[in-house]
């Protein structure tokens, strides 16, 4: 299948990573388009292999064209208005069964911010359903609250990337961009050069060995111990002389509470808990604090790593409290951030689609939030809902007592990359209706009751949120396929049939933005000046911009924090460890993560040959002293077995690992789900699932397990 090109080159940017690399999609007649690199503050001129075969999936064969409801048990080509019929009649049979919430909404991180903000105004408006969250909760949501904790707003990194570019000291910590990100390791080469890169991560990955190539260090800690390696090297920033006193009487509050806490972490202890030895320790801190008393840039920043545990909000405040003790948000060149995985995982959280939140940043609960939006939105503030279940509370509560009957995807593909997936799964088949709208028939929508297809991200118009805060223009640069229509429209006609007027559903991306604007306009993520003509014209406008004269803010924090007294907060923390330890039975600590050529899920790029051939199977990375206790070797077929269930893996030997952890990746589907073993736990505040710590025992492929 060939999508028509639109005339003329189009500049636009990548479909996958929050890091948004700019390039140009030229037509190709029947090739579709070709992508060729653009440069750009983010990627510089480069792109990684994931963006460089981007285009491939405009013409795949697997693309949905035609909507599908199951009929006779098996997905059947069915009609626009057919499907949509039996989408809102199913919508309406739950609510009458169930009530508003029997309705539930699970949203992407990848969608346009128009189509995000229009996502949640459609669960809240024409469903009433309080039961909206989003992939994204799986992704930044322990960052994000430790960020509101800390300096009172979260904006991903507070800061422009290019700002890394010539500092001599970063700590990554639980962030293996050289494969996540791969043209943002370009942004570290100074750092790493200098000697100055430092990696916080169970693995040595490619990351890390860029960091020891320089010079740098590779602070290798167990799982689940990333609070108390922060903890520890606050105590060594104290008691060896680099706490920055001046800043921290000057603009910040709590430190002393929390010095209470990291004082009980002295290096050797710290050690004898995480594994990383006490004169990596100390020359960490060290790094950091020179390079900050040098004037030559020093910033600490958190990946997945740091946040995909159920003490992840905690955790980020620890790293929080080692950037402030050493003098580094807010200041010119230096800093603290989190690292965006998706590629609108910041736009996606600003504008209404997590259970908490309405659009520009609002919180659920504040009446004067809620008669702002509502005002937009034309409806009384008090038929808004208010705060819904988080997105994996929301999975597990499907088709039981009070949970959702139906419910409605958007860019997610839950059978793969939902925490203890199994069993999410079984949520998902007893549901009354599963709709899935999406462009592929990924895992999820295979067992949908009705696909509907919609457009992907060449064929469409709207924008984007980087991770640096950064909004940007996505283009349509081909014609969409016959058949396939934009998630503004589906949601419009929806919401007619559930009898909703027509004019409050607008399916123009400019309408819809500008919207958007006076919706967020006075909120913390605040686009009332951002505009399609300022971001046409070629202007960098980072929010927050409250009006069309405003230039954007690309460093926050210059002057005061986000907090009512322009203060950031250090914050009490304590190491609880993982929720679920290893054991006789289970005697390994699982940890899971991403791989150079995949995204996500896979949805995508399992269907890239390129990618496929150069990503190999699904595999466990070990130790070879480890694959011997089990009894395999390095190439054999193996079942990673844990408390939630069992998953077929190659075994891949590598002997830079620790002895008491494995490694897999989450891509793959089937019996090959990562997400089969991983922990379901929460974080208290973030409601973010332990994906990153589980109990495991390695068996050969032969062996049969009661």
């Amino acid at each position: 299948m060939t999508a028509p090109a639109v005339a003329g080159r189009i500049d636009t940017h990548c479909p996958y990573c929050g890091l948004q690399c700019a390039m140009t999609l030229t037509p190709a007649g029947a090739a579709g388009v070709t992508v060729t690199a653009r440069q750009f503050p983010t990627n510089r001129g480069g792109l990684c292999q994931k963006g460089w075969t981007s285009a491939e999936l405009l013409r795949h064969p697997d693309r949905l064209t035609t909507p599908l409801v199951r009929a006779g048990g098996r997905l059947r080509p069915a009609s626009w208005d057919d499907a949509l019929d039996r989408v809102a009649d199913g919508f309406r049979a739950a609510q009458a069964a169930g009530g508003r919430d029997a309705v539930g909404i699970f949203g992407g991180g990848g969608l346009t911010n128009e189509k995000a903000y229009m996502l949640g105004k459609f669960a809240r408006v024409a469903l009433g359903t309080s039961n909206i969250d989003y992939n994204g909760r799986f992704c930044m949501s322990s960052a994000a609250a430790a960020g509101i904790r800390a300096f009172g707003l979260d904006r991903g990194l507070p800061f422009p990337v290019s700002d890394l570019t010539s500092a001599k000291a970063i700590l990554l910590v639980g962030g293996n961009v050289a494969e996540t990100m791969p043209p943002l390791v370009g942004h570290l080469t100074a750092a790493a050069d200098a000697g100055g890169l430092i990696v916080a991560d169970p693995r040595r990955t490619a990351t890390a060995d860029r960091a020891l190539a320089g010079g740098g260090l590779h602070l290798q800690l167990a799982p689940g111990t990333d609070l108390p390696l922060a903890l520890g090297m606050v105590h060594l920033a104290v008691t060896e002389g680099h706490l920055d006193r001046e800043y921290i009487e000057a603009r910040t509050s709590g430190f002393d509470d929390a010095w209470l806490a990291a004082a009980q972490w002295w290096p050797e202890r710290t050690e004898r808990v995480t594994g990383v030895p006490v004169a990596a320790l100390r020359r960490a801190v060290e790094i950091l604090s020179r390079s900050r008393r040098a004037d030559t840039g020093a910033y600490v920043l958190t990946a997945r790593g740091a946040e995909q545990h159920a003490t992840g909000t905690d955790t980020v405040s620890a790293w929080i409290a080692l950037a402030l003790a050493l003098g580094l948000p807010g200041r010119r060149g230096s800093g603290y951030g989190p690292v965006t995985g998706q590629g609108n995982g910041q736009g996606g959280r600003e504008h209404g689609q997590k259970a908490d939140q309405l659009p520009g940043y609002r919180k659920i609960t504040d009446p004067v939030a809620r008669e702002h939006v509502a005002h937009v939105w034309g409806i009384d503030p008090a038929d808004l809902p208010g705060p819904g279940r988080s997105a994996y509370e929301l999975l597990d509560a499907l088709g039981r007592g009070d949970g959702p009957r139906a419910l409605m995807v958007h860019g997610a593909n839950l059978a793969v990359s939902a925490p203890r997936a199994g069993h999410v799964v079984d949520r998902l088949l007893s549901l009354d209706l599963l709709v899935v709208c999406d462009f592929l028939l990924s895992e999820t929508a295979a067992m949908a009751d009705v696909v509907l297809p919609v457009l992907q991200w060449a064929e469409e118009e709207g924008t984007m949120t980087s991770l640096e805060g950064r909004v940007l223009r996505r283009r349509r640069a081909t014609t969409p396929p016959d058949g396939a229509r934009g998630e503004l429209e589906v949601l419009r006609d929806l919401a007619v049939r559930l009898g909703q007027p027509e004019h409050r559903f607008p399916v123009e991306p400019r309408v819809v933005f500008d919207e958007l604007r006076a919706a967020s306009a006075g909120g913390v993520a605040d686009y009332a000046g951002v505009t399609y003509d300022r971001l046409d014209a070629g202007e960098t406008l980072h929010w927050p911009c409250p009006d069309v004269d405003h230039p954007g803010t690309p460093r926050l924090f210059l002057d005061r924090f986000g907090t009512d007294d322009g203060r950031a907060r250090f914050t009490v923390v304590e190491h609880r460890g993982p929720a679920e330890e290893p054991d006789a039975d289970f005697p390994l600590v699982a940890t899971t993560g991403r791989v150079l050529a995949h995204y996500q899920s896979g949805a995508q790029t399992r269907r890239v040959g390129e990618l496929t051939t150069a990503a190999g199977p699904m595999f466990v990375q070990l130790h070879s002293d480890t694959a011997v206790r089990a009894g395999v070797c390095d190439g054999d077929d193996a079942v990673v077995v844990g408390r939630r269930g069992r998953v077929s893996v190659a075994v891949r030997c590598d002997d830079s690992m620790r002895l008491d952890t494995v490694f897999l990746p989450f891509h793959f589907a089937g019996d090959a789900r990562a997400n089969l073993l991983t922990n379901p736990a929460l974080d208290p505040t973030s409601r973010m699932p332990e994906f990153k710590v589980c109990a495991v025992r390695i068996e050969p492929a032969r062996a049969v397990t009661p």
